[in-house]
């Protein structure tokens, strides 16, 4: 999992969208408080104030203009500021505004009684207070929220640091050792209730699986050793046959793949072996000439062929060597071959090493899409009633090829055949003076 979608950035990442959506919300209401204070609340004074004049007007003519610090009436518009003269002074009833520097007036003009009544409105003293009244306790709002925000995060972090650390010490768990146990008292910091619960859990998971490893250890060299022992008698007797004179030439011959047979079960119980381990340190790694593997294992699929109408033929344009173990490739390329036998009746299978890849095609019966999508899945087999096997060889191929990163790809035609093949990314490749061919013995 990458680090930007971890929880710590997970609860940054909403504790900032929260915080910029209240001061997005802050800075909204001010600016809608303003906007309702002079667009409603001043005009509305203005027109308060005119209709009250007018209605004592009419009662006594001498009653005095409006004159307020921030509201100046006038008959004659020649007491209008220098600014509104300058500009203009309008002749039709309504609201007029003018910029006077840092301050704004606002102006209505209003007819009654035959005469025209200018009230002159001063702005600045109603910006000063939206200022102070609308600034200042958003700045004392958002620092309460982003100082409430802050601390709710620290919180936070506290909260999900001892499942963070604990997460990192699983990690460094070591499956080679013996030891799977996890020991709470040693995370370093302080548990809640439920941090405790699920350190225990992991603890307990830890023992669990440290009794299932030493089980599964044991199992392989306790298997390993009882494989061993049959197949060294067998290889024993198999030799001691051997060393008889008097064998006919096919008793000669079967005790001679008896040896085989018996190498190759060797070899199958390291490769088994392997797979069950955590790691390939176990493994012989070694610079591996394939065209050695190939060739010993087109031969032994030639000694396995009993059908007269399948020829197979071998092909190498170069030379390639690959890091790894000859036991492996073998296990690998040899179950692909002896596969490609089992499903074709006729005709010939073509193995070739060509760039940092080898090519098994066979004129067998093909097989659809969805059968190459389940032909490496454990137990399939195809619909040759003669194959023998238990459908796990391509299964061990998938698996070794996986594990060491030798991809394969595999093309098939109805009634045309399949087309395997194996790359080798990291190999090496040279080129040949003359191609190799091994001929059908």
């Amino acid at each position: 999992m990458s680090k930007t979608n971890g929880i710590l950035n997970k609860i940054t990442r909403a504790f900032l969208f929260q915080g910029l959506l209240i001061a997005l919300a802050a800075i909204l209401g001010v600016f809608f408080a303003k906007i309702v204070i002079e667009e409603i609340l001043v005009k509305s004074a203005i027109l308060d104030e005119k209709e009250y004049f007018w209605q004592q007007y009419r009662q006594d003519t001498e009653f005095p203009l409006p004159d307020t610090n921030n509201l100046t009436g006038y008959f004659d518009p020649s007491g209008l500021p220098e600014l509104i003269q300058q500009q203009g002074i309008p002749t039709k009833p309504g609201f007029y505004e003018f910029a006077n520097g840092g301050d704004g007036l606002v102006l209505y003009l209003d007819e009654q009684e035959d005469r025209l009544l200018y009230l002159l409105y001063y702005r600045g003293q109603v910006d000063a207070l939206v200022l102070y009244y609308g600034l200042v306790p958003l700045l004392t709002v958002l620092l309460i929220l982003y100082l409430a925000l802050w601390l709710t995060y620290r919180l936070s972090h506290r909260t999900v640091s001892p499942i963070i650390q604990l997460a990192k010490q699983i990690n460094q768990v070591d499956f080679s050792q013996n030891d799977l146990m996890i020991e709470i008292d040693e995370l370093g910091f302080d548990t809640d209730d439920e941090i405790e619960v699920l350190a225990d859990a992991i603890s307990h998971l830890g023992e669990r699986l440290d009794a299932f490893i030493a089980r599964e250890r044991n199992f392989t060299r306790d298997a390993s050793h009882e494989l061993r022992s049959p197949l060294t008698v067998i290889s024993i007797a198999s030799d001691m046959l051997l060393s008889e004179q008097e064998l006919s030439k096919p008793a000669y011959n079967s005790v001679t793949r008896i040896k085989r047979a018996i190498a190759d079960m060797e070899r199958l119980t390291e490769v088994f072996l392997m797979l069950a381990r955590e790691n390939n340190e176990a493994l012989t790694k070694d610079m591996v000439v394939l065209n050695d593997v190939v060739e010993e294992e087109v031969e032994r699929a030639r000694l396995l062929n009993k059908n007269p109408r399948l020829d197979i033929r071998y092909h190498a344009s170069n030379k390639i060597q690959t890091w790894g173990s000859d036991m492996v490739l073998s296990v690998l390329l040899g179950n692909l071959v002896r596969n490609a036998m089992l499903y074709t009746e006729q005709g010939s299978i073509q193995i070739e090493l060509r760039d940092n890849t080898v090519i098994i095609q066979d004129s067998g019966k093909g097989m659809p899409q969805q059968q190459i999508e389940e032909m490496f899945k454990p137990f399939q087999r195809g619909e040759n009633v003669n194959a023998s096997g238990y459908g796990i060889g391509l299964t061990i191929v998938k698996r070794l090829s996986e594990r060491f990163n030798w991809p394969i790809e595999v093309t098939s035609e109805l009634g045309k055949g399949t087309r395997i093949v194996v790359s080798f990314p990291d190999s090496k490749t040279a080129a040949l003076e003359m191609p190799q061919n091994l001929k059908q013995a």
